[in-house]
């Protein structure tokens, strides 16, 4: 595949390094680019990460795993390869991995958002011969607003449905997307609900210095008066006991496929929200150019259109073989 990378059935490994990135089966040693169940799954016997992506990784797999960490930017051999973590923006500590063997650089993405927000780390560009890198949203019609207009749009949605006296249920998902949505919040004196999953983060982020408004973890078995809040909650709730109960709230869905027609419709939504934690179209082509890569392989979407397009610029360009196609995060 590469001269640095093999595309394994566990994913893809480095032979100089004697690792693998965000390995799927049970391996030796895992390189992780972040921490969300689909990069980071239990079973590895040795795993390392960024510092902040950490703590977060011990809530995912345990405590009892064998994980080390290093700072942004520090470059570590692992046997005859060279690594460092960069930040990807996607979610707190989330990281790009450098790899460079014999003065050849190649960076896979994991993912990664170059659009800032408050609740990760900004977005770094770093050079390299080769990018692998997410399409996660590599059509063109996904085209990402400025965040606070999200913001806006969602404490605006609130406000009408606490003057109507309805509780606001907002689906997001656990980490990253939900506290993204509570560090923009404006709660004008209302109370604000999570449920146990999205409250299982918190800490770590306000101890890397995301504020969060003040916030309530629903515990199994209290009766609450919803009326005038706001409760952030994953999708995997959607249909349980405990959402069917609150019969008069308006309920809405933070990401980037709120952008497709018809997703709000079949969820049955009131209000769909686009906030994605991956690049757009317009983000992915940024990052892409911006490493200078002559070669880019593409994983995690669907890909075909920005294939050709890069073609068409010029560029080395495919699809990974293998390529999982999926979206954002499924809990």
């Amino acid at each position: 595949m590469t001269n640095i990378l093999e595309n394994k059935r566990e994913g893809l490994y480095c032979p100089a390094g004697d690792f693998f990135v965000d390995p799927r089966g049970k391996v030796e040693r895992a390189v992780i680019t972040h921490a969300h169940s689909d990069h980071a799954r239990a079973g590895h016997n040795y795993y390392l990460c960024s510092d902040s992506c950490l703590p977060i990784l011990q809530i995912r797999i345990g405590t009892k795993a064998k994980i080390e960490s290093v700072p942004f930017g520090k470059r570590t051999k692992i046997g005859s390869a060279y690594v460092s973590f960069h930040p990807a923006g996607h979610i707190l500590g989330s990281a790009q991995i450098r790899i460079e063997v014999k003065g050849e650089v190649w960076v896979v993405s994991g993912d990664y958002k170059p659009q800032t927000d408050r609740t990760c780390e900004a977005f770094e560009v770093v050079s390299c011969n080769g990018f692998i890198s997410e399409c996660t949203f590599g059509l063109p019609v996904y085209q990402w607003a400025d965040e606070q207009l999200v913001h806006n749009e969602i404490n605006h949605w609130w406000r009408e449905n606490a003057e109507n006296e309805c509780p606001s249920l907002l689906f997001a998902y656990s980490l990253g997307k939900a506290q993204r949505v509570l560090a923009g919040l404006e709660t004008e004196g209302r109370p604000v609900f999570v449920h146990s999953a999205v409250h299982s983060f918190l800490t770590h982020y306000e101890q890397a210095g995301v504020k969060f408004p003040k916030l309530q973890k629903v515990e199994r078995g209290i009766d609450y008066n919803f009326s005038n809040s706001m409760v952030i909650a994953p999708p995997a709730v959607e249909d349980s006991t405990w959402v069917r109960k609150m019969k008069k709230a308006k309920k809405g869905f933070a990401s980037g496929w709120m952008s497709i027609r018809g997703a709000k419709r079949r969820r049955n939504l009131d209000r769909g929200f686009v906030l994605s934690d991956h690049a757009d179209w317009h983000g992915l082509l940024e990052v892409i150019n911006g490493t200078g890569a002559d070669r880019v392989l593409l994983t995690h979407g669907n890909g075909d259109a920005l294939v050709r397009f890069l073609r068409e610029t010029g560029k080395d360009a495919s699809m990974l073989e293998g390529a999982s196609v999926r979206g954002e995060e499924e809990e």
